[in-house]
């Protein structure tokens, strides 16, 4: 039988165990080995609608109205206590009657301070139901923008597809209309509109909608591919080719770049070799530390000597104002053999300039 001496301490150290739980702002149960509650924190009896009453002294499954009898608690308690391990963080669900289930994290912690004494356990109870339910919610948001993120790549897709689409089948009617007048200068000016959908065609069939940046190299390879394909359609000989730095560069930026280049490979297919002449023509864009190049060269005919009534043409009028767009200065190199034109670029632009739209440059056609 316990003396009145021990029986004095053990009463003493419960006390003192019960001021030190009631100080902490984490809902704590300190338990025995029968798993009866030695002490309840005020913060454990206010996040649970338990009096300390109703709770120091109990069994644990007697706590509330019976929702701590859960069988995960009582093995994970269990196993702290025979196997002499703290135990956690550990999740559990409290149900009880009437009310929402709430999500709970358990941590154990054995008490050890006197091997005379019964174990003792230390029980915190972490209440993360609002904390989860945030994360889900985060997630189901996150999930439904993605597949709002791949149905608006998707759209865009669709419809850069069909402008260019569109677009082809305006040159074509354009072309055919060419074909059909007697006009030299009707005909010429179909044309020259002919010309510039089609370079706006290519432009967009390669564009990547929707994108912030896009690289230079790979887009400027595509469009000149596309380029080069129609013109073995038309049955020319011309071979074309791309030289590339690695850069990354706004969509914005990319679509002017684009456009100027399908502008000067086209006024060389038209210019540099008559009479379906064969020749070649190089597309380079090279990075400098203070800016970049691009520039369009072929091995043709050179320009030739002006004529003082010629007037300055629509494509040439398009180059010029995406090159103010792009902050760059425009270049003319006569070749041996051959002619280059070049856009210098001496520093690089701050924001993205917004491109000469298609809508803009279909409506200079009319």
């Amino acid at each position: 039988m316990p003396s009145k001496t021990s029986m004095a301490q053990t009463k003493s150290t419960i006390s003192l165990a019960r001021a030190l739980i009631n100080t902490s702002h984490l809902p704590l149960l300190l338990i025995d080995g029968d798993l009866r509650v030695l002490s309840a924190s005020r913060s454990f009896c206010a996040a649970f609608e338990i009096s300390q009453a109703h709770a120091d002294g109990r069994l644990l499954i007697e706590l509330g109205g019976g929702e701590w009898d859960m069988a995960q608690l009582k093995n994970l308690l269990d196993s702290a206590l025979s196997d002499g391990l703290d135990a956690g963080p550990y999740d559990v669900d409290l149900v009880r009657p009437d009310q929402g289930s709430r999500r709970l994290v358990l941590n154990v912690q054995l008490v050890d301070y006197d091997e005379n004494q019964d174990a003792r356990i230390l029980l915190s109870v972490e209440d993360v139901t609002e904390a989860r339910d945030a994360d889900t919610q985060i997630m189901q948001l996150l999930m439904e923008k993605d597949e709002l993120l791949q149905e608006r790549a998707m759209l865009l897709t669709e419809m850069q597809h069909r402008i260019a689409n569109s677009l082809q089948i305006i040159a074509s009617v354009l072309q055919l209309k060419a074909r059909a007048t007697e006009s030299r200068e009707t005909r010429r000016h179909l044309l020259d509109a002919h010309d510039r959908v089609m370079s706006v065609a290519a432009v967009q069939r390669h564009l990547e909608l929707g994108l912030g940046v896009v690289e230079v190299a790979p887009y400027l390879t595509k469009l000149c591919e596309s380029l080069e394909s129609s013109m073995a359609g038309e049955g020319r000989k011309t071979e074309l080719a791309v030289r590339a730095d690695a850069a990354i560069v706004s969509s914005h930026e990319v679509v002017s770049l684009g456009l100027i280049v399908a502008e000067l490979v086209i006024n060389a297919l038209k210019h540099a070799f008559p009479d379906g002449q064969s020749g070649f023509i190089v597309v380079d864009y090279a990075v400098r530390e203070d800016g970049w190049t691009l520039s369009v060269a072929d091995d043709g005919i050179g320009r030739g000597e002006p004529s003082p009534d010629q007037r300055v043409g629509l494509g040439t009028s398009v180059v010029a104002s995406l090159a103010r767009q792009l902050h760059a200065e425009i270049l003319l190199k006569d070749l041996e053999p051959g002619y280059m034109v070049s856009l210098v670029n001496t520093h690089p632009l701050e924001a993205p300039a917004e491109p000469l739209a298609v809508s803009g440059v279909l409506a200079s056609l009319v």
